[in-house]
């Protein structure tokens, strides 16, 4: 291809990347801007404020007619536990369907790989009727026990595409030194695997941090809202409605997952990479 060729497909790629970036980064600083703008309007004449106010802020943990801080702490409950539950039990399903040929394991993998072809609203009414079923509606413990199992049904072929490529001689050695197969788990694999481990771990918190349909269902009490349907009723509710608040709310909601991915960036990568590498 000639040297003009290479400019123009150059020139339109950046063009692209740029567009691109500006769709993502507008919507990121709109909100990031109205949260310090003053009043609860959506509208305002000027992209930024004439004056600047961190009230907003302030008003989310004070104002008694919210209890966002208790959403906030109910959120990260869930996050923590789903993503404990959740890494740990994706991981011993990945490590079995990598490392053992046992009868029925393609039905396994079969079964994993048409079950994550469908949405996860599609069972939403089994899952309330079940979680009816045993009373656990309105309770925590109800969606830390639907996150962490479904965690398996997303992830497997990930974590599993990483254990692939880690060499059968390691734990071959180590079974030869009379390691059981718990110690070539926790201590071989376990270590080897460190980016996919990071990388499940992430994902699996970021679910349940930012998910409103399945927590809009099971939890009914004010004080037992996750962050995402607290703020919901902030922005829909006509008599409390404070958009500018509402997108305090959403500043406060992204900077945990933001940080979080800027120090983990290079594991996340990793993991990524490597377990799609081999299925």
């Amino acid at each position: 291809m000639s040297k003009t060729g290479t400019g123009i497909r150059l020139f339109f790629s950046y063009v692209v990347l740029v567009i691109l970036a500006i769709s993502v980064l507008y919507p990121t600083i709109w909100i990031l801007v109205s949260s310090f703008r003053p009043g609860g309007a959506i509208y305002s004449p000027t992209f930024f404020p004439s004056r600047w106010t961190s009230e907003h802020y302030s008003s989310l943990f004070t104002d008694k007619s919210f209890v966002f801080g208790r959403w906030y702490w109910n959120t990260l409950k869930i996050s923590i536990f789903t993503m404990l539950f959740g890494t740990m039990s994706t991981t011993m399903v990945a490590y079995v369907l990598s490392r053992f040929r046992f009868k029925g394991r393609k039905v396994a993998l079969s079964t994993l790989l048409i079950l994550g072809m469908f949405p996860n609203f599609m069972a939403l009414i089994s899952i309330f009727l079940l979680l009816y079923q045993f009373d656990l509606l309105n309770t925590h413990l109800a969606l830390i026990i639907v996150y962490s199992c479904g965690s398996p049904v997303l992830s497997t072929f990930i974590v599993k595409g990483y254990f692939d490529t880690i060499p059968r001689s390691l734990e071959e050695s180590a079974r030869i030194d009379g390691a059981s197969h718990l110690t070539v788990f926790s201590k071989i694999m376990l270590p080897l695997a460190k980016p996919i481990l990071t990388y499940m771990a992430v994902t699996t918190f970021v679910g349940p941090w930012v998910d409103f349909i399945l927590a809009r269902l099971v939890l009914r009490s004010r004080e037992q809202w996750t962050v995402a349907v607290g703020l919901w009723d902030l922005a829909t509710n006509f008599r409390t409605a404070n958009f500018t608040m509402f997108a305090a709310g959403c500043v406060l909601v992204a900077l945990p997952i933001t940080v979080v991915y800027l120090l983990l960036q290079r594991f996340i990568v990793e993991g990524l990479t490597s377990g799609a590498s081999k299925g």
